[in-house]
């Protein structure tokens, strides 16, 4: 393991003194050692970061910082100017970005336009569903606009059908370095449904298997035409995808099936996907409509004829962090980008550095550099340092820790404490051999601390085949390992700072 600390510590109890001295603001560059409470014996000191560093017992970099919140004073980092991959800890920044830029209750809304005159229950023209960047559309939102299609008095529609997602750049996969068959790395444009996965299903059958791929909510279940899969036998791999005659095609190997069940497979062509579901909710409605062209339509006036809207930002980040989806990340990160430029991003990589380049002159992130806003992309870089700077300033106007999910309290063998005094409010974020941690911590005596952990192994990391990324051996043990190490260092700095 190659460490380059730099140790910062001070006493709590010298903050205000320091921070009242400008000449002597900074932290000194030495080891804190912890100093027992009356009557505590020496054995339940907390351990030195030096010696938990050396104990951490898995591969790779590691560094962390932590401040005071109230004073904004460093208390501890070690590495904490490593330069390390944030995986979904990145959500928090770009949580941050999308808030001061869109605004709390901003709400991202998809239409129905209408290109030409209505009359009669007539559309003389084309038809457009016009994406908006919502992330949180689905089929029964599909639906919903279907119904109110109906409901505006349209019962024909003479011209095409277009899917408008133009709004976002297009991308194919979040990460093109992940299994073509992994959710989290679905494709990215200015549409989304289903957070763009659709619903591969299978049932053994005599002679072979029955398969299912649709676009299912609790209400609706509506076949696809635009994704297929096909069994075949063969032991390895277990998928291939390809992108043929305006379709998702994908294999899949009989032998990996067993009896039955289901998963979600990412979608590539997010506008044929919304259009192909759209077709078959509005039938349902009686209003045919031609196959999904993917575009604007042609120049002119548009009608609006049904719009549906998302709930407001602060829900969708809230969501966002619990579950830590990818996909809302780069289409609320994207869409902040575009209202802060005035037009689209480029590229999700584009998106990423202008994001990057905000943090620096918003919270003087100067070594944090991202290539999306959700983390899934190993070359993004941030420090434990970086983004510290940005928790502090976060919460003192109060917006980032309301959302952030509790994290339970565990102790050094990973066992849950029940009715901790400790309370932790974080991101975590997790990829193969890549672990961190970045949020606050509540002492037992109500100091509150902003802190980020960091750890990776990319050596390691980079001699995984493409095939093995979902579930490489390994990756759960070591991130198991550094999930552990996370624990002891909050119990650490809660014994030292809590007091």
């Amino acid at each position: 393991m190659q460490i380059r600390p730099t140790r910062r510590f001070v006493l709590g109890g010298l903050a205000a003194c320091l921070a009242a001295g400008g000449a002597h603001a900074g932290a000194p560059d030495a080891s804190l050692r912890p100093v027992p409470r009356p009557g505590e014996p020496r054995s339940r000191l907390p351990a030195r970061p030096e010696t938990m560093l050396d104990q951490t017992g898995f591969s790779g970099d590691v560094g962390w910082a932590v401040s005071d919140v109230k004073t904004g004073l460093p208390l501890e980092a070690v590495g904490g100017d490593r330069r390390l991959p944030p995986a979904s800890v990145a959500k928090a920044l770009t949580t941050l970005y999308a808030l001061e830029t869109l605004g709390p209750d901003h709400r991202f809304t998809t239409r129905i336009l209408g290109a030409g005159t209505l009359s009669n229950g007539r559309l003389d023209g084309d038809l457009i569903l016009s994406g908006g960047g919502d992330p949180f559309l689905d089929t029964d939102a599909l639906a919903d606009l279907a119904s109110k299609l109906k409901a505006a008095g349209v019962h024909e529609v003479r011209g095409d059908f277009y899917v408008d997602d133009s709004c976002l750049p297009y991308t194919h996969s979040i990460d093109e370095e992940q299994p073509e068959q992994v959710g989290y790395s679905p494709a990215v444009s200015g549409i989304a449904l289903n957070f763009n996965r659709v619903h591969f299903e299978w049932k053994q059958a005599s002679g072979g298997y029955q398969v299912a791929m649709d676009a299912r909510t609790e209400k609706y279940r509506p076949e696809v035409a635009m994704a297929e899969m096909k069994v075949v036998s063969r032991a390895a791999p277990v998928y291939t995808f390809q992108d043929g005659n305006g379709r998702d095609q994908w294999t899949v190997s009989a032998q990996a099936l067993g009896t039955g069940g289901s998963r979600w497979l990412p979608v590539r062509r997010p506008a044929d996907y919304a259009g192909d579901v759209f077709r078959t909710l509005a039938r349902a409605n009686g209003i045919v409509l031609k196959p999904a062209r993917n575009g604007t339509g042609p120049a002119g006036q548009r009608l609006v004829l049904a719009s549906h809207s998302s709930p407001t930002l602060t829900v969708i980040l809230k969501d966002m962090l619990k579950y830590s989806n990818n996909l809302t990340a780069e289409m609320v990160g994207m869409s902040a980008t575009a209202a802060r430029e005035g037009t689209p991003p480029r590229s999700l990589k584009d998106s990423g550095l202008s994001m990057s380049q905000w943090a620096t002159q918003r919270f003087g992130m100067k070594s944090t550099r991202m290539v999306d806003h959700s983390g899934l992309g190993a070359d993004s870089r941030m420090t434990a340092e970086d983004l510290v700077a940005a928790l502090v300033d976060a919460r003192r106007s109060g917006v980032l820790r309301p959302l952030l999910k509790a994290v339970p309290v565990l102790d050094s063998k990973g066992r849950l404490v029940k009715n901790s005094k400790v309370r932790i409010d974080a991101k975590t974020g997790t990829l193969n051999f890549v672990s961190g941690l970045g949020g606050f911590i509540t002492t037992d005596d109500g100091t509150e601390l902003a802190f980020a952990i960091f750890a990776a192994d990319p050596e390691t990391r980079s001699h995984i085949p493409r095939e093995q990324r979902e579930r490489p051996p390994g990756a759960r043990h070591w991130n198991g390992q550094a999930k552990v190490f996370q624990q002891k260092l909050i119990a650490r700095w809660s014994s030292i700072y809590g007091t």
